[in-house]
């Protein structure tokens, strides 16, 4: 009868034992399932737009693609081949306006002489998050600042 007992504790024992294993393994599997998401910049960083090449983060550079400097906003299309050029009027840091100079792209609705309200709303590392505003109508957009290139 003592053998008996000495094995029924020593089994009571063993399954404590792999329960507790096991919880801990699933505490740490949790832990890797959920990788913690990075928050947004605060504050937003508006600088990022000021200068650089961007691209669309749902498009291919062939399809899209835009850089800035000095003012000048350029956005080229069908593999370069075509744009629209614009120059930047910065109200604050945050909030710019896009004048329309000129453009060989045909198919964009925008006209020389047009005028869109833009403000940056969020900013995450080099992704840009802008509200732009053309004619009473609003547009969500998201670009990707490229690394800048060493020469």
């Amino acid at each position: 009868m003592n053998i008996f007992k000495v094995f029924a504790v020593a089994a009571l024992v063993l399954g404590t034992t792999q329960i507790n294993a096991q919880k801990k393994n699933k505490e740490n599997t949790t832990k890797k399932e959920a990788p913690q998401q990075k928050a947004v910049d605060n504050p937003t960083k508006c600088a990022n737009i000021k200068e650089g090449t961007f691209l669309r983060t749902n498009y291919p550079k062939n399809l899209w693609y835009m850089t800035i400097k000095d003012n000048v906003q350029t956005e080229y299309y069908n593999d370069g081949k075509d744009f629209i050029k614009s120059n930047l009027v910065f109200v604050d840091d945050c909030n710019y306006k896009v004048i329309v100079l000129e453009k060989t792209e045909k198919d964009n609705p925008m006209k020389v002489g047009d005028v869109m309200s833009n403000k940056v709303v969020a900013t995450q590392d080099n992704l840009i998050k802008i509200n732009s505003q053309l004619n009473g109508e609003l547009f969500d957009l998201v670009i990707m600042k490229a690394p800048e290139t060493k020469k």
